[in-house]
């Protein structure tokens, strides 16, 4: 009888953005975790130059040692994307070339712009690849935190008040969206409009600080033209976990998570989220119609942006007893001690099991419109 050929899976990772650094910990932990028996790994790595290369799938390589974050190393072979399809890519090593065959899932692991944000999801499209996590529309609109608030304010769910701050209006109208800014009142967050892992996020204790919001503008806009301002909402804050239903129902939805941020950090910034003690509590500890608000209001987030795959929805428990819902990550941070898959493991979804969930369900989905 002949060996069952196992599944191939491309395993994409790197990229571009200021979050490149979090995609390769995330493919590390995710290579680490499939089951080698039954799928066969390729994993391809994109460098901050934009160059694709075939990647070894040792994760050591993958790992933060001493506190140092791992990077794609662009020297290995090179790959070339002619765009015809799933089974085109080729290898260049030297002076020669060759496909590198066909595979039949790709699991983007890739965080921020030009990964997470519709981008290599159209890539994806063209070659009528089979990938993990949202589609074109709902990973653009899920990135953009400008787009992302306006579609949760015409489905009606609950989100914190906030300012825009687009490139031309910041250029040219300053002092009227200064004041617009001030009116938010109290404490506000500065954050790139298209990022993420809070990487250019800044906390000012008053809107009306013109001085202080210009400078976190200005950092802001390192990292994205397109800014967004956000009132504080006083509360503790929550996180969940979406996964597209196997049999075509409703997403399912894991145990919340509450974040505890590190002493000695001001808020969950890029330090305290990835090289601190800051822990969760799984389940959350809250009162059981506020967790299962929680599960619904994400759920109801995850189908109003068009997901699938998967995605974590984070929230804001308010000191004023409501349910805010602050963002959704259509590719959130996968590694072991990440709380995506330690919320599912409360769940009763190992990450062995979490990693062929996504898998299975990028087998699942048709090429095309859907």
């Amino acid at each position: 009888m002949a060996e069952q050929r196992r599944i191939r899976v491309a395993v994409v990772f790197g990229g571009r953005s200021p979050e490149h650094e979090i995609s390769c910990v995330t493919a590390g932990g995710v290579i680490s975790a499939i089951d080698t028996d039954r799928y066969e790994v390729v994993p391809i790595g994109i460098g901050r130059d934009g160059s694709w290369v075939l990647y070894s799938a040792d994760p050591a390589q993958l790992a933060i040692v001493d506190g140092r974050l791992p990077e794609v190393d662009t020297s290995g072979p090179e790959l070339a994307v002619p765009f015809r399809g799933a089974s085109d890519l080729i290898v260049l090593d030297g002076d020669t070339s060759r496909r590198l065959g066909g595979f039949d899932a790709v699991l983007p692991l890739l965080h921020g712009p030009l990964g997470e944000d519709g981008t290599i999801q159209g890539l994806f499209e063209m070659m009528d690849a089979r990938y993990a996590g949202a589609g074109v529309f709902a990973s653009a609109a899920s990135m953009d935190k400008v787009f992302m608030k306006a579609l949760f304010t015409g489905h009606g769910i609950p989100t914190g008040d906030y300012v825009a701050v687009p490139d031309r209006i910041w250029r040219g109208e300053r002092k009227r969206v200064l004041d617009d800014i001030a009116e938010l009142g109290g404490t506000v967050f500065v954050k790139p409009a298209r990022g993420g892992s809070s990487v250019g996020i800044s906390k000012v204790p008053d809107a009306s600080d013109a001085d202080a919001v210009t400078a976190a503008v200005e950092a802001a806009r390192r990292h994205d033209p397109k800014v967004i301002v956000e009132a504080a909402v006083s509360g503790r804050e929550v996180e969940c976990g979406v996964l597209e239903s196997l049999d075509g129902g409703a997403p399912d939805v894991s145990q919340p998570a509450e974040i505890h941020v590190a002493d000695g950090f001001d808020f969950y910034d890029f330090e305290a989220k990835y090289l601190s003690t800051s822990g969760l509590t799984i389940p959350a500890e809250l009162p059981a119609e506020v967790v299962a608000e929680i599960r619904r209001e994400a759920a109801r987030t995850f189908e109003a942006l068009g997901c699938e795959g998967l995605a974590r929805v984070d929230f804001f428990y308010g000191d004023d007893g409501r349910v805010y819902v602050n963002e959704i990550n259509t590719m959130p941070g996968f590694t072991p001690s990440s709380a995506f898959p330690q919320m599912w493991a409360e769940s009763g979804l190992d990450y062995t099991s979490l990693v062929d969930r996504m898998i299975q369900t990028a087998l699942r989905r048709a090429p095309g419109l859907r």
